[in-house]
C-alpha cells in the first residue's frame, strides 16, 4: 500500500482534548463534598447531549448558554442544592479549565516545524479566548475557531467545514485531533484525517467507523505528523 504524506495542518477540539473538562470536579468538590466527581461527569455528559438536542431541533443556543443549563440540570439531578454563588463559581473555573501537562510541548514542536495549527471547538469565541489566553497558549495556534457563525454543534458537518474554510485546505489533508471518541468518528464520516486521544481506554464507538489513528496522549500527533502511515 503507498505510503500516505504526513498533514499539511492539525486541528484540536478543545474540551477533552487541550482542556480537561473533569478539572472542575476540584471545585466540584470543595462545594459539594463527595459529589464533586460526580458532578463534572453528568455536567459534561448533560453538555454534549444539549448540543445534539439543539442542532437536531434546529433551535440553536451559545455554548456558554448551554453549559449553564446543563451544570443546573445536572447538579438537580444529583439532589445539589446549587446557589447563584456557587452556580458561578463553577461557570468561572469552566472558563478556566486545566490544560493536559503535555500539550505546550506538543504545540511548540508543532511550531518549530512550521506545521499550522488550530482548535476546531463546539465553545463560544470568547470562552475560547479565555481558556486559550488562561493556559498560556496565545501564540502557539494560528487559529482558534469556533462553530457559533455556523449555528450547529459537533457532529453536523457544518461544524467540521469552518476548519477546511478557515486553512484553505481539503480535509484529508488536516490531522483532527480529538479525545471525544464521537467527535472523532464525526471528524473521520467528514473527511479529515483523525487522531483519537484515547486517554481513558475507552471502547470504540460501535459505528462501523474507525479513527486513522489512536493513542493515550497529546505526544502521539508528533509521530503523525513526522511520518503519516
Amino acid at each position: 500500500m503507498e505510503k500516505s504524506l504526513a498533514p499539511r495542518a492539525v486541528l484540536f477540539d478543545a474540551y477533552g482534548t487541550l482542556f480537561d473538562v473533569y478539572s472542575v470536579g476540584l471545585t466540584a468538590g470543595q462545594l459539594f463534598p463527595g459529589a464533586g466527581e460526580a458532578l463534572a461527569r453528568l455536567w459534561r455528559d448533560k453538555q454534549i447531549d444539549y448540543t445534539r438536542l439543539v442542532s437536531m431541533s434546529g433551535t440553536y443556543q451559545p455554548f456558554w448558554d448551554l453549559t449553564r443549563a446543563a451544570l443546573q440540570a445536572s447538579a438537580s439531578q444529583l439532589g445539589l442544592a446549587l446557589t447563584a454563588e456557587s452556580e458561578d463559581q463553577l461557570m468561572n473555573q469552566y472558563r478556566h479549565l486545566s490544560a493536559f501537562p503535555e500539550n505546550r510541548e506538543v504545540l511548540q514542536a508543532l511550531k518549530a516545524r512550521g506545521i499550522p495549527t488550530g482548535i476546531l471547538s463546539n465553545g463560544d469565541p470568547d470562552m475560547l479566548a479565555v481558556a486559550v489566553r488562561s493556559a498560556g497558549f496565545t501564540g502557539l495556534l494560528d487559529h482558534v475557531l469556533s462553530v457559533h457563525a455556523t449555528r450547529r454543534f459537533k457532529t453536523d458537518p457544518a461544524a467540521y467545514q469552518v476548519g477546511v474554510d478557515a486553512l484553505g485546505l481539503p480535509a484529508r489533508d488536516v490531522l483532527f485531533v480529538s479525545s471525544n471518541g464521537w467527535d472523532a468518528i464525526g471528524a473521520t464520516w467528514f473527511g479529515y484525517r483523525t487522531l483519537w486521544v484515547n486517554r481513558s481506554g475507552a471502547p470504540l464507538e460501535r459505528l462501523g467507523t474507525t479513527p486513522h489513528h489512536q493513542g493515550t496522549t497529546l505526544r502521539d500527533v508528533l509521530d503523525i505528523v513526522a511520518s503519516d502511515a
